[in-house]
């Protein structure tokens, strides 16, 4: 079965999310952003979410997790939650 490493920023807005994916992709550190900014727990540990499995998380955001390029920013994702930048780090097939 396959499993997925992922850290992820959660904010209330799609345009939070657009501007911190903008901070980023000009060179912000993706854990730093996350510590400074994600609603999320996870966001003190730099938005890392650990390991998992496809089904552990909600739909719109596993698929983005399992369907997206490792290393690569993904986002705004749409949940009930709200809007998340995600990054998977490691997968196996």
């Amino acid at each position: 079965m396959p499993t997925a490493q992922a850290r992820h920023i959660l904010v209330e807005t799609e345009q939070e999310c657009l501007d911190l994916m903008k901070r980023i992709g000009e060179g912000e550190d993706f854990g730093a952003v996350a510590a400074a900014h994600s609603s999320c727990p996870s966001g003190k540990s730099g938005g890392s979410l650990g390991s998992f499995g496809p089904g552990q998380m909600v739909p719109e955001f596993d698929a983005a997790v399992f369907g997206g390029e490792v290393g690569v920013v993904q986002g705004p994702v749409k949940t009930d939650f709200g809007y998340h930048l995600l990054e998977v780090t490691e997968r196996t097939e």
